[in-house]
């Protein structure tokens, strides 16, 4: 003889369903459930339209979290998007197409290592950082630094005698963004051993992860800005051997223009 099931009553089956999405850490609040099932109703959902309603805000809210908290560790020095950068004022000097599809990030998938190389003022910088951001929406950690930054963070630690564990950290995320390298002697002047911890850096994050090494050093140049050929060449070797390499070349300084503007109002008042 076959069992019938009794009807649970839709307030005790509604006040279940919250229950279970507070089980499973879902923060499914009472009133978008009740809006859903007013939607359903109304517009005669099938099952898995309303399974959909109910679960895509809060999928939504948790994937937005998560692009922030890995903005926020990233830890970029200003806001900057691809959006708000002026293609027009280096139209000639910067590939705007190549730009654009290294910010599909697929670079960073295959653990290709990227080397920007230019002038001061260019917009290297705003370019990474951006690239960088959109590396965070979808999904791939990453960390921004400075040159001077990185190699101060990590002389400390030898003082302390923490560096294997700094290098594990800066090893960790799938991109790692290092800006001004060669901005100024900094580096040398901070640490004799900049070389070699730049190298150290390098070398523990070879196998699939990428690096973004923005400078204004040419690579002829680095073993007399490093003082030391033959590590200058081993960081040369695992940095930029099969790396995509960028040189913008004639390109205007944005700072500089600026800075004309600006003189020019003044001389105006």
């Amino acid at each position: 003889m076959a069992k019938h099931h009794q009807k649970v009553p839709s307030e005790k089956l509604r006040e279940r369903i919250l229950g279970y999405f507070s089980l499973l850490r879902v923060p499914l609040k009472g009133e978008h459930l009740d809006a859903v099932l007013t939607q359903a109703e109304r517009e005669r959902f099938s099952h898995l339209e309303f399974l959909e309603r109910v679960i895509a805000q809060q999928a939504n809210e948790r994937r937005e979290r998560s692009i922030e908290w890995r903005i926020r560790q990233a830890q970029f020095a200003e806001i900057r998007t691809l959006e708000g950068f002026d293609w027009e004022f280096n139209q000639k000097a910067i590939d705007r197409v190549q730009i654009e599809a290294l910010a599909t990030c697929d670079f960073i998938r295959r653990g290709d290592n990227l080397a920007l190389v230019g002038q001061s003022g260019v917009g290297k910088s705003h370019l990474m950082q951006a690239i960088g951001r959109q590396a965070c929406v979808l999904g791939y950690r990453v960390r921004y630094t400075t040159s001077a930054g990185l190699l101060a963070d990590l002389t400390a630690s030898l003082a302390d005698k923490t560096l294997p564990q700094r290098l594990r950290y800066y090893g960790k995320f799938q991109l790692l963004i290092i800006d001004e390298f060669g901005f100024d002697k900094i580096e040398r002047l901070e640490s004799p051993q900049a070389g070699s911890l730049m190298y150290k850096v390098v070398d523990s994050r070879r196998q699939d992860k990428s690096t973004i090494l923005i400078t204004n050093v040419d690579f002829e140049d680095w073993s007399s800005y490093l003082g030391d050929p033959p590590l200058a060449m081993g960081i040369l070797d695992r940095l930029v051997d099969n790396a995509i390499i960028i040189k913008i070349v004639d390109g205007k300084s944005y700072r500089a223009s600026r800075a004309k503007r600006s003189n020019a109002k003044l001389s105006k008042q």
